[in-house]
């Protein structure tokens, strides 16, 4: 069954349900269903692989022995079964002592997961379905596993509430792509959403794995924290699904929460790259996890001041997509842009055109590229153009990877263009840390109404008929005089 099909015909099923309201409980219902899945396929794999692998399910909650059986349980006893007995067991997990890293994995899961569905009849439906068509220890199964999670993304977008932890395939690759990570690199993405920066690296780096030890070094090395059950549910399966087999390394908690001055230098990072969420305010006191020229209530600011933190000294890089309001704003921005200029190595700012964000944000937005051990000397600036013919973004015209091919070959070979221009730190300070430069080679063209633009003409040319009027007038009474 085709992917869009599969995940259409689950939707339709729980849409007959009279308590899952909405996109985001569709989804969020799906998605656990699928990790059990997936959990499952993984363990028959783990007993054959790993010497001695002792499942952290009792038997009877392993999904091979209450779900794949078509016939099995249905109506009252599975939505009792799953409510009183299934999701009790599988939230405790989270706390119990003594619980494996596997079972810690399916722990954090379901310590905010809920079953939505009212209708054991329905759910039974939908567990034959997903069992009938997908089975993940198939290799073509498990490229399907990764185009579902791209549809429940893309699905997840369009309910539009996905925005805040979405960004574009194609801003993730090249921000990975520049950064370009090295094996036994330590990788942070501090608001990881459903993990498109981490599986990006992933996949960066699985070129560089050629032995199990290497393998190893890759399921140590990468780090998330996503505070929304949701997004952390679809981030720790899709770490599942890229082969970070058991990803304890995926937190579910708020970042921000933790004061800068408990992170110890082991807690540092060779790597941060992210979209933290901007446009939003923290809950009151979170600011007071910040030294005083920090404080703000601004969720980007925090996470700015908490990414310089974490770089490790000298080696430290970062990637991060912020908007225009971080560049051009004042008070702790300006104290943190003078810190990035004084302490760090701000090179390059690539400013992005509108709409690569749309529907979500019409926000313009900017990737800054960081390493530690500074001070700026100048900062490069790149604007992205649109490809010819095109005005804007939209669903059906994304921005894609190739159109950042000018970037690349640019990089390493920096000179000024119609799109790059420099601009020293000297002259940025003078504007007191105002990074928001504007093309110096682009003028600017007026796109206005025609008939406003045609109105305009009208004015002024009467006005020079009256000048000219006036000319010729005084010109006769100076000829008459003579």
């Amino acid at each position: 069954m085709a992917i869009g099909t599969l995940i259409k015909s689950i939707q339709d099923i729980m849409r007959k349900d009279v308590g899952v309201d909405g996109d985001a409980q569709r989804i969020s219902q799906m998605v656990w269903l699928l990790f059990l899945k997936i959990f499952d396929d993984k363990e028959k794999e783990w007993k054959l692989t790993l010497k001695d692998y002792k499942s952290p399910l009792a038997s009877r909650f392993q999904w091979s022995n209450w779900a794949s059986n078509s016939e099995g349980m249905t109506g009252e006893e599975l939505i009792d079964f799953v409510n009183n007995n299934l999701f009790p067991a599988l939230k405790k997990l989270a706390t119990q002592a003594g619980v494996s890293a596997q079972g810690r994995v399916v722990g954090s899961v379901f310590e905010d997961a809920y079953n939505y569905m009212k209708s054991g009849t329905l759910l039974r439906q939908v567990i034959n379905t997903i069992e009938e068509d997908l089975d993940f220890n198939n290799s073509t199964d498990r490229h399907l596993f990764n185009d579902i999670y791209e549809k429940i993304l893309a699905d997840l977008q369009s309910a539009g509430n996905a925005g805040e932890y979405y960004t574009p395939r194609a801003v993730t690759q090249f921000m990975v792509d520049i950064i370009d990570p090295k094996l036994g690199e330590s990788i942070l993405d501090p608001a990881c959403g459903t993990g498109g920066f981490l599986t990006t690296s992933i996949e960066h780096l699985k070129k560089q794995v050629k032995s199990p030890k290497d393998k190893q070094v890759l399921q140590t090395t990468i780090h998330g924290v996503e505070k929304k059950p949701l997004p952390h549910m679809l981030a720790l399966t899709n770490m599942m699904l890229h082969g970070i087999e058991v990803p304890t390394n995926i937190l579910h908690d708020n970042t921000l929460s933790r004061p800068l001055k408990d992170y110890s230098p082991k807690d540092r990072v060779d790597i941060i790259i992210t979209n933290p969420p901007f446009g939003g305010m923290e809950e009151d006191g979170i600011e007071n996890n910040f030294p005083k020229k920090y404080q703000t209530r601004e969720t980007a600011d925090l996470f700015m001041a908490l990414i310089m933190h974490l770089l490790k000294h000298d080696t430290g890089r970062a990637a991060v997509v912020l908007p225009d309001g971080f560049l051009f704003g004042e008070g702790t921005k300006t104290n943190l842009k003078r810190e990035l200029l004084e302490e760090f190595n701000l090179h390059t700012i690539v400013r992005l055109p509108k709409g690569v964000f749309s529907p979500y944000t019409g926000i313009n937005t900017n990737l800054l590229f960081i390493e530690k051990g500074g001070p700026t000397k100048q900062v490069w600036f790149f604007e992205h153009p649109y490809p010819s013919g095109y005005k804007s973004y939209s669903r059906s015209k994304p921005l894609t990877i190739a159109e950042f091919d000018l970037e690349k070959k640019w990089w390493n070979k920096r000179k000024e263009t119609e799109f790059a221009w420099k601009v020293s730190a000297k002259d940025i300070a003078a504007r007191n840390y105002n990074l928001d430069f504007k093309n110096p080679h682009v003028v600017d063209v007026v796109h206005r109404d025609p008939e406003e633009l045609a109105r305009e003409y009208e004015e002024i040319s009467a006005d020079l008929n009256k000048v000219r009027d006036k000319l010729k007038q005084e010109l006769m009474l100076a000829l008459g005089n003579q």
